[in-house]
């Protein structure tokens, strides 16, 4: 059987990819070597990039559920009532969240995912499989590739089930992937330098843990928000043995040795060791063949990036993947994937580089940390660094000079009640024309592009906003300073000519623009 794209790999990034591919209209195979959801301690949370792009999907209400779930038990640092609110960690140098500037215009909002974030990988990972089996998405789990052959028309993939046949092949299978070795991509980076352990255990003489992130002469652990989680790292070298299960010895020694405290492990839920390996293919695509998340990028996961990442390598890829599959993209389209990513996966990577040089425990590293420890204490300080992490700078080099062009769109209520998200449930692009002017332009890409007339309050001066499906604003305009020509430009330079025309590029006779709302 042949498919459009074959993704290797159904962890969250493959599904989201799937799912952003299905509702683009192309046909999508996952293949997925484990047979059910690693529970292995992971991510346990997503930034506003992430939580934006689930929320214009629909799944706002399911994320909603899960941090609900994740709530319940947790214990704040420091164990008091009324201890400031956590809002994140650099280095293990925590962020108080009585500290940011609430006049902040990039961290002032206060739409419907703004308090969303605490929502773990594997809940994530089920609530995306539940969508893939809702848009009809094939997973087959226990299936793991083990080669491919791409020619000019596709890619024929092994498995250990049986060859798939594949229009394009994405590698979403991890940081270890055998799609990006096999096709040859190149991965610089830095080489790892420490051990660290993430674990839910059970444990006695935990007395002298405390809560929270903590920095000791030899090294840094961070315990809670749950009795049982526990996380150190130790700057004397990488794992003789990444494969090898952790055992309640080898996390209890690493415990002790950091901590200094008698802990006694008695038992391991999940655990795992990692590095900070930081790597990064210096491209996402070779001809047929695609990376998204660690198989495109790996680094520490101090700052809790990772996953996010790869989310939004999947919401970039997919729409721009399924308008190539349908033949209506523009030639240049699958390009800009990597132009748009690459650089925020190296932004993440120097990130996380950063941590690592203030968690060291030697003289120098420990000066440095006093210093950006002061730094982070300022309310200027933690309004930085929480606008660093929760990913509220990312932007695409998109032409255009009005301030929202290139940037995530604002979630705004439009004239009939609704939000702007509420239409990108669809995959498809957006336009806002205020003045109804403006539909006329988009007749021909009817099958595209869903339009919204009306005034909106908050940006009274808006004369149109054009929406990319992924929610980045490809064009806009303000009252007196439309040009219909750009408008058209931004259109063919995102999704590509239009299918209906007629004499003079007007539209047919008696054609409506679909998805129309007035």
């Amino acid at each position: 059987m042949s498919y459009d794209v074959v993704v290797a790999g159904g962890g969250p990034v493959g599904l989201m990819l799937a799912c952003e591919l299905a509702i683009g209209g192309a046909s999508v195979v996952v293949l997925e070597r484990l047979t059910e959801i690693d529970q292995t301690v992971k991510a346990g949370s997503l930034n506003t990039p992430s939580v934006d792009a689930l929320y214009r999907r629909g799944l706002l209400p399911a994320l909603g559920a899960a941090q609900e779930e994740n709530t319940a038990g947790m214990v704040k640092p420091g164990g008091a009532k009324g201890a400031p609110k956590f809002a994140g960690h650099f280095g293990g140098i925590v962020l108080r969240g009585d500290l940011i500037d609430p006049a902040d215009p990039d961290l002032g909002g206060d739409g419907p995912g703004d308090n969303v974030k605490l929502v773990s990988q594997q809940q994530l990972e089920a609530i995306l499989a539940e969508r893939a089996a809702e848009l009809g998405v094939e997973v087959r789990r226990g299936v793991e590739l083990t080669g491919f052959e791409a020619d000019q028309d596709g890619v024929t993939v092994t498995t250990t089930r049986g060859p798939v046949r594949g229009g394009w092949l994405v590698g979403c299978d991890g940081g270890r992937s055998t799609v990006r070795k096999l096709a040859g991509f190149d991965f610089p980076g830095t080489a790892p330098e420490v051990t660290a352990y993430q674990a839910m255990a059970e444990m006695e003489n935990t007395q002298d843990l405390r809560l929270g992130w903590n920095a000791t002469p030899t090294g840094v652990y961070a315990h809670g928000p749950f009795p049982e989680r526990i996380l150190t790292v130790e700057f004397d070298g990488v794992p003789k043995d990444r494969e090898a299960p952790v055992t309640p010895e080898e996390l209890q020694a690493s415990i002790r040795r950091v901590t200094g405290a008698p802990v006694v492990v008695t038992d391991i839920r999940t655990a795992t060791r990692f590095t900070d390996n930081a790597r990064q293919a210096s491209t996402y695509r070779k001809g047929r063949v695609l990376l998204a998340g660690d198989a495109a990028h790996v680094h520490s996961p101090f700052g809790g990036q990772g996953l996010n990442l790869g989310l939004g390598d999947a919401m970039n890829l997919g729409w721009k993947l399924a308008a190539t599959v349908r033949g209506h993209a523009p030639e240049d389209l699958l390009d800009t994937y990597t132009a748009e990513r690459h650089p925020i996966g190296a932004w993440v990577l120097e990130w996380t580089r950063a941590q690592i040089a203030v968690m060291r425990p030697d003289p120098h590293a420990r000066a440095m940390r006093a210093v950006v420890a002061d730094l982070a204490g300022t309310v200027a300080g933690t309004t930085y660094f929480v606008k660093q992490i929760s990913g509220v700078w990312q932007h695409h080099d998109i032409p255009g000079d009005h301030p929202l062009t290139g940037g995530s769109a604002p979630d705004l209520e439009l004239a009939d009640g609704s939000r702007l998200a509420d239409h990108l449930h669809t995959g498809r692009a957006l336009l806002i024309d205020p003045s109804g002017q403006l539909a006329a332009s988009v007749y021909g890409y009817r099958d595209r592009i869903e339009v919204v007339e009306g005034p909106v309050a908050e940006l009274p001066q808006l004369a149109g906003l054009l929406v990319r499906p992924d929610g980045f604003v490809a064009w806009a305009a303000d009252a007196g300073r439309t040009d219909p020509a750009s408008l058209e430009t931004a259109l063919s330079a995102w999704l590509g000519a239009p299918a209906v025309t007629g004499a003079g590029g007007n539209p047919e006779a008696g054609a409506q623009p679909v998805g129309t709302v007035r």
